[in-house]
């Protein structure tokens, strides 16, 4: 019979972290999980670690491939996976006890979820910086499908190393090669299309972070990548009937978006400012204006793009009081 989760874990030269992170999955209160390592042609012990515990253990699995970055990992360790739940594993992180028991649960229980993530702890806590420990918190905030969907575009709202998936949804979708993180490009596809991803309100993952992390070494998840994917999804989703949009905010952040969407044949038919220095100014022959223009110019998507929890709430309560519903009328993308 084949077990109820499987544990896909790629790892590449993780010799120094893999046995921790494999020991927290055995170490699971639920037990009918097999756990397929997919060593991506390290050149370290990495795969003699995987390969000695899976003598000990059956439920652990060692498939070696060419190495192939992370999206042919993933593919090739996904084909291998047995289970009708999916539970995604970094090869330097660690699991809570509970987290395969309660993540299955949920979607045991919520059958119009296509999968769930969980809370995130980050470690080591000596060296981390303020902007982790604002993403640690924003990733808390998140508390069901409902938010995951309304901040989707602010930042990827779950974790990919805690994501635990129907088997059947990810082989439909599996992972993509693209010029943009592919955890993130999968759960705006998976959003995209309709499917509702929900949260295990609790921290059941311990999430490394150190320099050799890849998110730190490679420019498929630099700030301009993730700008992209946000621009892409947003050219097909929101923006997809429409050449024109209103963008609120034109700091940093808006003009990165902006950017991005102009080179998707999306522009800008206002930009909402508060600053008093630029309303009724141009910027790039787009007017600026105050928020109460938004009463009476041409009914257009919103793209609010605003830096920092207390604006966009405070955008959230503007536009709704101007009768603006988030989602169908704007989005907030960060």
């Amino acid at each position: 019979m084949p077990p109820a989760i499987s544990v896909l874990l790629p790892a590449f030269d993780a010799e120094a972290t893999i046995a921790s992170a494999l020991q927290s999955v055995q170490r699971q209160s639920e037990q009918d999980w097999e756990c397929v390592v997919v060593d991506d042609g390290s050149r370290d012990g990495t795969a003699d670690i995987a390969a000695e515990l899976a003598v000990q253990d059956a439920r652990f699995r060692l498939l070696r491939v060419e190495h192939g970055g992370i999206v042919a990992a993933l593919n090739a360790g996904l084909a291998a996976c047995r289970g009708a739940l999916i539970a995604r594993m970094d090869a330097d992180d660690l699991m809570q006890r509970r987290r395969l028991e309660l993540q299955a649960a949920l979607l045991r229980e919520r059958s119009e979820l296509a999968g769930v993530g969980c809370h995130v702890r980050f470690f080591p806590r000596a060296r981390m910086t303020e902007g982790l420990r604002a993403y640690e918190r924003w990733l808390a905030s998140m508390r069901g499908a409902v938010d995951v969907r309304r901040e989707a575009f602010v930042e990827c709202p779950l974790a990919h190393p805690a994501l635990m998936l129907r088997r059947a949804v990810l082989l439909e979708h599996r992972y993509r090669d693209c010029a943009w993180p592919e955890d993130y490009d999968l759960v705006l596809r998976l959003l995209q299309e309709g499917h509702e991803l929900g949260v295990v309100p609790r921290r059941l993952l311990h999430w490394r972070d150190g320099p050799l992390r890849l998110s730190r070494n490679s420019e498929r998840y630099s700030i301009p990548a993730f700008v992209a994917c946000k621009a892409e999804y947003l050219a097909h989703g929101l923006l997809k009937r429409v050449e024109s949009y209103v963008l609120w905010g034109y700091g940093d952040t808006g003009k990165a978006l902006a950017e991005a969407l102009a080179r998707r044949g999306k522009h800008p038919s206002a930009i909402v400012e508060l600053h008093p220095g630029r309303l009724g100014q141009l910027i790039r022959g787009v007017r600026v204006v105050p928020p109460e223009a938004l009463r009476t110019l041409p009914r257009q998507p919103i793209v609010v793009s605003v830096a920092g929890l207390t604006p966009r709430s405070e955008i959230r309560q503007a536009l709704a009081a101007m009768g603006f519903t988030e989602l169908t009328d704007y989005v907030c993308a960060a």
